[in-house]
């Protein structure tokens, strides 16, 4: 079993490490022309799938652009996870989810068990319960050559109340947290398969995260492009973790339509490597 910390280097190293990803939101059904129902989601998502074929190895669909269509969303969801598994991308789905005991085990089933219609190959968690709330998921993880991603510290300036705040032990929650998958991670020769999400919109610093921690943590960076972050500002933003990170570009890329898609990616390409 390949540990899903060398299957995301792999990618990394074959296509790079810049990630898309795939928000069917209302406004850009409109744009494209699209329905703004589940059919209209699978052909947005299908042609982001097509465009970034070659470009990009990773992709991450949102789950609650899809889950708003209710079961026809799903459908679709699970049909584009498979598309982009069978097409060679590594999957991260974006879902957030987060819980204790046998709830959190359900949700781990859900979208990292082999087999489960809805497997990616990883997933984004919460684990604002403590880290150790998420002990099922991340113990399903490592069983199957999955990754966890850990809600660490988000690019809205709304969550810097609570992921600023400092606790007895005198770190930030967001650092906490940070610290706590760096220890889960300290027995990884190169990356460790439990990640952390860290916007890209303020130095990780002012959240009080130590960057040294996370050389061998991979951080799923969203907040480059529509929200203002510059993909040349990355060492800026990440310090000494910048190595690490898998930057996500999302809006900036769909918003150039259909037939823009492919130029977006190759412009964000050469930005990330200039």
């Amino acid at each position: 079993m390949i540990a899903f910390g060398d299957r995301l280097k792999s990618v990394v190293d074959a296509h790079g490490r810049l990630c898309l990803g795939i928000d069917p939101h209302t406004s850009l059904l409109e744009q494209w022309g699209l329905t703004n129902d589940a059919e209209g989601a699978r052909a947005l998502a299908l042609r982001a799938l097509d465009a970034a074929h070659g470009r990009v190895g990773i992709v991450k669909p949102q789950a609650a652009f899809f889950e708003r269509f209710g079961a026809a969303g799903y459908a679709v969801l699970e049909e584009v996870i498979r598309t982009a598994r069978d097409g060679g991308f590594l999957v991260i789905a974006d879902v957030k989810r987060g819980d204790i005991g046998s709830t959190a085990a359900a949700y781990g089933e859900a979208w990292l068990s082999p087999g489960s219609p809805l497997e990616a190959d990883a997933m984004t968690a919460v684990a604002y319960q403590g880290l150790g709330s998420l002990d099922p998921v991340i113990d399903l993880a490592i069983e199957h050559g999955k990754g966890v991603f850990v809600l660490t510290a988000t690019s809205n300036p709304e969550g810097r109340e609570v992921q600023q705040s400092v606790s007895g032990s005198g770190r930030s929650v967001a650092g906490q947290l940070a610290r706590d998958v760096a220890v889960r991670n300290a027995g990884a020769r190169g990356w460790g398969s439990i990640g952390v999400v860290i916007g890209a919109t303020e130095p990780i610093t002012a959240s009080g995260i130590d960057p040294v921690l996370l050389q061998h943590t991979p951080v799923l960076g969203p907040g480059f492009g529509y929200q203002g972050s510059r993909l040349s500002a990355l060492d800026s933003v990440y310090g000494v973790a910048s190595s690490s990170v898998i930057p996500t570009v999302t809006r900036s890329v769909l918003s150039a339509g259909p037939d823009g898609l492919a130029a977006a990616l190759d412009a964000h390409r050469a930005e990330l490597d200039a």
